[in-house]
């Protein structure tokens, strides 16, 4: 049976933290151009409506 004493392995801990620093990050400029587009979308319905 194996060991089930857990040791941590620094080089795989670097090569995740490595790779969330790449990849885990929030998209603000989409997030930043579906509001505009939002808020644009809205006034153009608002002003339409209006005549």
């Amino acid at each position: 049976m194996k060991s089930m004493t857990w040791t941590p392995d620094e080089e795989h801990d670097r090569k995740v933290n490595q790779y969330l620093e790449q990849i885990n990050h929030a998209p603000y400029e989409l997030i930043f151009a579906l509001l505009l587009g939002a808020f644009c979308f809205f006034t153009f319905v608002v002003l339409i409506s209006g005549f």
